[in-house]
């Protein structure tokens, strides 16, 4: 699985940016698909994931209510919709794949860099 992640950019705190993961390769193996970020001097955190099949989304605490990850299956594309940033949110997003449950995400993408202004 090969995936590209794309979307970032710069933005002023309270707006909104739309990062694209566009999957390849044997994507019918996936199982479920992530958002992580990295900020400077910070590890990764995770940020958001979606089942493949079925859409079940689920959260870290710092972004409920602000983004939203979805997936568009017949594109392969998995979004993450982001809204009312705040300059906590600057870091290099990456996107992720696993193949089984339980599993580790064993598949990433290049990552995209999203920096919010005071």
């Amino acid at each position: 699985v090969q995936l590209q992640a794309s979307g970032g950019g710069l933005v002023q705190a309270g707006g909104s940016l739309r990062l694209s993961c566009a999957a390849s390769g044997r994507t019918f193996s996936i199982y479920k698909m992530g958002w992580f970020r990295q900020a400077p001097g910070k590890e990764r955190e995770f940020v958001a994931a979606i089942t493949w099949i079925g859409g079940v989304a689920v959260y870290a605490d710092s972004v409920k209510g602000r983004f939203t990850i979805s997936r568009d299956n017949a594109k392969n594309t998995v979004y993450l919709q982001m809204n009312t940033l705040n300059p906590e949110d600057t870091a290099v997003y990456y996107c992720a794949a696993k193949v089984q449950v339980g599993a580790r995400y064993e598949y990433w993408g290049q990552g995209t860099q999203v920096t919010v202004s005071s």
